[in-house]
């Protein structure tokens, strides 16, 4: 029986696309296809596609919503998994509860809207709450393990665990969930009653910050590089000049020196390139190693 056919057998076979270019769910508008780009709409069916997955041995990726990935020009073989149908959002008594396809920006806005702090800094954070919980994101001075409390996993074997904050090892843009071989499904984030002004304020001034900073009309991966030990990274790239630089139809960014923008139909190449020379000047006229934040999925 074919992939195609015994995946059917699992999900909803509209809810399977072959072939899918992966250039449509990555920020970047880059990346080659997926073999069989996959999205299940109930826990049950993440469980039997792992399995499914570790029977076979056909390769398996998740993908959140793509806004802080780079996928290469050959794209992913195998079954790419994405949660976008898990975009739920709730709140219990003082928490926030989401599923791993929402994006904490919504999580972010949904808080403010039940008169709830401790998310603002999410409000300007394009990924998903699964992604989030990833890399432990964060912004202006805020971040994931400040208010996250618990999270709904599924383990490489397909069996479901709820987890406390500490069993990820947060820690500044990292944490061990793939390492564990973890997805998130879902994230309770514990939060405090303030007054709504007070928080919208808050949010507005942050708002106000990335869109009047940030290179937001052209596609990309985000901020790029991780923050060196004692350094920050975009001034770094800016004392190097490298602004306005770039390979093909990627460039780093004239508005923000810490993103690399798709200016121009670059590839995926390009944007690596790009990413790949500004690490060397950097090396070269500072010393200093500029780690990625952002991942690079897929072949080329």
């Amino acid at each position: 029986m074919s992939i195609v056919k015994e995946l059917q057998q699992i999900i909803n076979p509209e809810h399977i696309l072959i072939d899918e270019p992966l250039k449509n769910h990555t920020y970047t508008k880059l990346g080659g296809v997926a073999d069989y780009f996959v999205t299940p709409s109930t826990v049950e069916e993440v469980q039997e596609i792992i399995r499914y997955a570790n029977k076979t041995d056909v390769p398996f990726t998740l993908l959140g919503n793509g806004s802080n990935v780079i996928v290469r020009d050959g794209g992913i073989r195998g079954i790419v998994l994405s949660l976008k149908k898990f975009s739920g959002i709730k709140r219990e008594e003082d928490k926030v509860i989401a599923e791993s396809g929402a994006r904490i920006i919504d999580a972010s806005r949904f808080a403010l809207s039940e008169y709830l702090t401790g998310l603002e800094f999410a409000c300007g954070i394009p990924g998903t709450v699964g992604g989030a919980l990833y890399m432990n994101a964060g912004a202006y001075g805020g971040e994931v393990k400040d208010c996250l409390e618990s999270a709904l996993v599924v383990d490489s074997t397909g069996e479901v665990h709820r987890l406390p904050a500490d069993a990820f090892a947060l820690e500044y843009r990292t944490s061990n969930i793939a390492e564990k071989g973890y997805i998130v499904l879902e994230a309770t984030f514990s939060l405090e009653e303030e007054k709504y002004d007070d928080i919208k304020a808050v949010m507005d001034d942050l708002t106000y910050k990335r869109e009047s900073k940030q290179p937001l009309e052209y596609p990309s991966c985000g901020s790029v590089f991780k923050r060196p030990p004692g350094y920050f990274a975009g001034k770094l790239i800016q004392d190097s000049e490298l602004q306005g630089k770039g390979i093909g139809g990627a460039e780093v960014s004239n508005k923000h020196a810490g993103f690399i923008v798709n200016k121009n139909k670059a590839t995926a190449t390009d944007y690596i390139s790009v990413i790949e020379m500004v690490q060397r000047e950097v090396k070269a006229k500072f010393g200093v190693e500029l780690e990625r934040e952002v991942r690079i999925l897929g072949e080329d």
